[in-house]
């Protein structure tokens, strides 16, 4: 009881006119019954003016609604005799702003949720030895290189790095995966992560706004605070249906001779699907989106999603795993095998490049140490240097062109179709080079094909890759076009030739955040994705699966078409009954009841943008993901 009058209390108006309601009809049933007609019509008088007062704030600032119907029709009622119809409107005004709360509140679930499990504190170490001690900060106050102590079932504040143990996580609020990921000494775990049955150590590698979760939390409040343009249109309804449902009303007045056909035509002239249905179909079309890890930034993107044509996609990380096996080692003059797999992975550990996990994991197989490093940089599509703490020298891990500036004589080597190399230096001495062979998703034929039967009559491959690695892949998945060997410039020049539009673009690197930025729609692969990419994109795929895209579009189809039809529904529902009451045929206060059941069953429709239920009830299912770093740019030669 407490709880319900405490969410009452954040509506006053609807309290107010429910008083105001019970106080009349107990006046009727006693002497003073003259009254309650006098009380209700001058408190829906009130609520009339108030609103037009705000109304006219909002017509300053240009935004016009249909809130001149509502007061025109509560005047009119009065005016006419008619004050319980009055109310009634009055009523539909004052519950809609609960109605619509409550309808947002649930579309807008799955946002909600993940914005709630954001770390909020980290329990940060001071000292060593004996002398250790914990304190409790804010996750807003930790800096790169803290050390952090997080107790079992504790979220793991921001990027961390394991300094001991082997350690199990639970990740599935970030990848979807439902199954535990095991991480080692060295290994980088993302924020938002859930610790298992054992307290653990960590060293921060990234401050929380740079961090994985954080920067999801960022995403989902840039997606909830959008209006799709779709809506503004439902908007730009508002003059022209309020012209001619004053003009309807007017005529029936006229024809009749009859004042109270004016107020009995206004009474069911304010649809509600203009007003609430198609927001609440978008923040619900979001929401469902979002419970399989698909972050929509904003309405107006599901508006373009339903009607793409066009779809590029980026190679490494996108249409293949990101997960390449090792396929051989080339040491420079000096070095071993060795040498050369545990530089690359001491320095690779700190890169957010999709193919630095599989370095670091090459390196664990074979029982290496991580050596241990003072400094990193990653250099956004070229590689990452890391300074050895020990002073053995600064090593680099990238692009043969970059590597080139600082290193004589690179190690080179042929490369077969499908495989990519990755070159090594330490200071200005050629390391090697490690070759790996990438291998295409298991899913990806299925999406590519989901997408043409969604309507999408083109498709491309563009990517950084040399053609003997992108083509057979391309060919493979039945994708005609490639480009090949692109920068970011490159991509963009491509992508904005495209032909039909709208235009998706596909990627998950830092190379490929100007494209993502630069299409029609950007969608990055964001579970292992840059950050530069996230922010670029406005689809954020936190799940490793290229399902997500194939899906992301149908989301986007189904929710413009039940947006369009609650609009336009509306609309139709308020003209039918418009005429009706014309012909006097629809009293004022059975029409204003008759609005409120309308304008609740429009509410209803359009929260079918949240899917079926059966789909609500069922756990989002994703391909498996693989315990690895966030994916970056596309740094090999191959």
């Amino acid at each position: 009881m407490w709880k319900v009058w405490a969410q009452l209390r954040g509506y006053p108006l609807v309290v107010a006119t429910v008083v105001v309601g019970i106080v009349g009809l107990v006046l009727l049933a006693t002497p003073a019954g003259r009254y309650a007609g006098q009380i209700v019509g001058f408190y829906a008088l009130a609520v009339a003016a108030w609103t037009a007062l705000d109304m006219l704030r909002q017509l300053i600032r240009g935004r016009p609604g249909l809130d001149l119907l509502a007061v025109t029709a509560i005047i009119a009622a009065v005016l006419v005799g008619e004050p319980w119809a009055a109310l009634v409107v009055v009523l539909m005004l004052t519950g809609g702003a609960a109605l619509e709360e409550f309808a947002e509140n649930r579309s807008k679930r799955e946002l909600t949720t993940l914005l709630r499990k954001a770390p909020q504190q980290a329990t940060r170490l001071i000292g060593d030895g004996a002398e250790q001690e914990t304190e409790t900060v804010s996750v807003d106050a930790v800096a790169r290189g803290d050390r952090l102590l997080v107790r079992p079932g504790e979220l793991v504040p921001v990027d961390a790095v394991l300094l001991h143990a082997p350690a199990v996580f639970d990740e599935s609020s970030l990848t979807g995966e439902p199954l535990p990921v095991e991480r080692v000494a060295g290994e980088r775990v993302p924020s938002g992560a859930v610790n298992g049955t054992t307290a653990i150590t960590m060293r921060a590698v990234a401050a929380a706004r740079d961090s994985q979760y954080q920067q999801i939390v960022a995403l989902v409040e840039q997606a909830t605070g959008s209006r799709a343009r779709v809506v503004r249109l439902a908007d730009r309804y508002a003059l022209p249906f309020t012209v001619a449902s004053l003009a309807i009303a007017a005529l029936a007045w006229a024809l009749s001779g009859e004042a109270v056909r004016f107020a009995e035509v206004l009474v069911v002239a304010t649809p509600c699907p203009l007003l609430i249905a198609a927001p609440v179909a978008f923040l619900g079309g979001m929401s469902r989106a979002a419970r399989y890890g698909l972050i929509v930034k904003g309405g107006s993107t599901l508006e373009q999603l339903s009607r793409v044509r066009s779809a590029a996609l980026d190679k490494t990380g996108t249409l293949t795993t990101g997960h390449p096996d090792l396929q051989q080692l080339h040491p420079g003059p000096g070095f071993t095998d060795d040498d050369l797999l545990q530089l690359a992975a001491s320095a690779e550990v700190y890169s957010s490049h999709v193919l630095a996990s599989s370095v670091v994991t090459a390196a664990r197989r074979r029982g290496l140490a991580l050596r241990e490093v003072d400094t990193a940089t990653e250099w956004a599509t070229n590689g990452v240097s890391a300074e050895l703490a020990d002073g053995a020298g600064i090593v680099r891990v990238g692009k043969p062109a970059w590597l080139a500036g600082f290193v004589d004589d690179l190690v080179r080597t042929p490369l077969e179709p499908g495989e990519l190399a990755i070159y090594v230096g330490l200071d200005d001495c050629a390391v090697g080079v490690i070759v790996m062979r990438d291998t295409v998703r298991p899913e990806a034929a299925a999406a590519i094909a989901d997408l043409r039967a969604l309507g999408i009559v083109r498709t491309l491959v563009v990517t950084g890759d040399v053609a003997a690695t992108a083509e057979p892949i391309a060919e493979r998945l039945g994708i005609d076009e490639v480009y090949s060997s692109c920068g970011p410039a490159d991509k963009v020049d491509i992508v904005a030739q495209v032909r039909p539009r709208p235009l998706l673009m596909v990627g998950d690197g830092l190379n490929d955040a100007p494209v993502l930025a630069a299409a029609d729609i950007g969608f990055a692969m964001g579970a292992r994705g840059s950050t530069a990419a996230s922010e670029s994109a406005d689809v954020v795929n936190r799940y490793d699966t290229l399902l997500g895209l194939p899906r992301a579009v149908r989301i986007g189809q189904d929710t413009v078409r039940i947006a369009l039809q609650s609009i336009w529904a509306g609309i139709a529902i308020s003209a039918g009954l418009m005429v009706i009451a014309a012909f006097g045929l629809l009293p004022a206060l059975a029409g204003a009841w008759l609005q409120e059941v309308v304008d609740l069953v429009a509410i209803l429709g359009a929260l079918r943008a949240m899917g079926p239920r059966s789909e609500r009830r069922q756990k989002a299912v994703t391909a498996p993901v693989h315990a690895g770093m966030p994916g970056a740019p596309d740094r090999s030669a191959g």
